[in-house]
């Protein structure tokens, strides 16, 4: 989705930049010439450079080209998106062709290039695959377990490994709908790279209502089963859903599961809805000094990983890189984690968890913030609701309940993720989505940073001390709220 240049192509003078990140700008002047940068083209170097007057992105990516996504807009564009599409033509060369073109510059010689691209961005309409089985118990609410089905050139395992395993989940569990308390929901999404997750976008778009009220979780599936994948402790999840996958992992593959905050990637599309989320990438390989697994270690596992493999996003994506026994370990752990979430009585999300990791933002941002602005009442009202959800969560551990009361504990739990979701990773409103760029935790407090760089009395100061006051109150309001939803919750335990 960035710009073509159409037949006359794009001439200018080439300028080495790094990384690409704002601090390598430096003193450079880009106006108007080609950046040459180390890394996959991203969404943010791409919107960097063209902040900085850049005619044109030239990334250099690992041993192959890696097949990328550089607009920042999660879906379909809107009046108020449209504008930040790229406007900078892009490509990519790899490792060994991006050496040679660095090599230009010796002695300070100046460098010039000749990049041509064909784009083409348009309104298409593409395919939303959706398949249920029913619960016994309560058939309206489910669990929806997604993929998506486009894939770049072959791409066995981005997504045909995943594909798989989601209709092998679904067949096994079909066998066993008598166990399932709740409905399994199958979503097999397009436009997952091509449109910048517009399926799944376009899913939460159309039926916002109906995952609002009754989705209680997401689990995802991306690019499984491949060579070498061995590492399991470091996938996507929600800290509340950490438990959840954690049981399927450390008994299938003897790995202690910890997980990795979501990033703004991988169809997660349904942050709005406070759906709490677990997995994207679930199995990766080791890190290493490898140009590929640098890159993909800060998109993959929360840089404590290696990525899923050095071919991902490539040609050579292809059923070689397949390692049949891996797939059915993950496949496996799939099963079991979809099943539980499916069947188990009482919904399996750790609430005390995530209001332990929102608590512990806060409390980095007012050291952060110091005397500039006050997030007292917020720390309080996280404290009062970590006592009440711990209380709660220890309960229902060692208690057994009538139908009445499970019903009504989801209830209250599914009430707590709408509200503690959208908190933690939220930064507009609910029925929008973020743009595809890193974000903060708490993002409605993404400025403090900015606050606690400026200069007490400035123009600067008041205005991000009254942004930041209106976005503390409704903070500070979801967290009342919460802590009512925790109320009835525990005398609905200990009736």
């Amino acid at each position: 989705m960035a710009v073509p240049t159409g037949e006359q192509g794009l001439t200018a003078e080439l300028v080495y930049i790094g990384k690409g990140l704002p601090a390598d700008y430096g003193q450079a002047d880009v106006q108007g010439k080609i950046v040459l940068m180390d890394g996959l083209a991203v969404p943010r170097a791409v919107k960097t450079a063209g902040e900085h007057g850049a005619a044109g992105a030239l990334f250099i990516n690992a041993k192959y080209t890696h097949e990328m996504i550089v607009s920042p807009v999660w879906g379909n564009p809107t009046p108020e998106t449209v504008n930040l599409l790229p406007k900078i033509p892009v490509v990519s060369v790899n490792h060994a062709d991006g050496q040679l073109i660095k090599s230009s510059f010796e002695n300070g010689a100046k460098v010039s290039a000749f990049i041509q691209t064909e784009v083409d961005t348009g309104w298409r309409k593409i395919p939303t695959l959706v398949a249920e089985i029913k619960g016994s118990l309560e058939p309206d609410t489910f669990v929806m377990f997604s993929g998506h089905i486009d894939s770049w050139h072959y791409g066995v395992m981005d997504n045909g490994t995943a594909n798989a395993t989601m209709m092998e989940v679904g067949r096994i569990l079909s066998k066993h709908r008598d166990k399932l308390r709740r409905t399994l929901r199958l979503a097999f999404w397009s436009g997952h790279s091509h449109g910048r997750y517009a399926g799944s976008a376009w899913y939460c778009d159309t039926h916002w209502e109906d995952l609002y009220e009754n989705c209680v979780m997401h689990i995802n599936v991306d690019s499984v089963g491949g060579q070498g994948n061995d590492v399991l402790t470091e996938g996507s999840s929600m800290v509340e859903m950490v438990d959840l996958g954690a049981g399927p992992i450390a008994a299938i593959a003897n790995q202690q599961f910890t997980g990795s905050r979501f990033s703004r990637a991988g169809d997660q599309s349904f942050l709005g809805t406070g759906t709490p989320s677990l997995f994207m990438g679930l199995s990766e390989r080791e890190p290493s000094q490898e140009p590929a697994s640098q890159a993909f270690s800060l998109l993959f596992g929360g840089g404590r990983a290696g990525g899923f493999g050095w071919w991902w996003h490539t040609t050579e994506d292809t059923i070689d890189k397949i390692d049949p026994a891996n797939l059915v370990r993950d496949c496996k752990i799939y099963v079991s984690t979809v099943y539980q979430a499916c069947s188990n009585a009482v919904l399996p999300i750790n609430q005390a968890a995530a209001v332990q990791e929102i608590k512990g933002y806060l409390t980095t941002y007012q050291q952060q913030a110091g005397e500039r602005l006050d997030l007292s009442k917020a720390i309080m009202r996280l404290t009062d609701l970590d006592t009440k959800v711990s209380r709660a969560q220890a309960l229902i551990q060692n208690a057994s309940f009538s139908e009445t009361q499970i019903s009504m504990i989801n209830e209250r739990l599914m009430e707590l993720s709408r509200l503690l979701v959208p908190l933690n990773y939220v930064r507009g409103s609910i029925f929008d989505h973020d743009l595809a760029l890193k974000a903060v935790p708490i993002p409605a407090l993404a400025e403090i940073d900015q606050l606690s760089r400026s200069e007490i009395g400035s123009d600067s100061y008041y205005q991000l001390r009254t942004l930041l006051g209106r976005r503390l109150n409704q903070i500070n309001y979801t967290l009342l709220e919460a802590n009512r939803e925790a109320e009835q919750l525990l005398e609905i335990i200990t009736e």
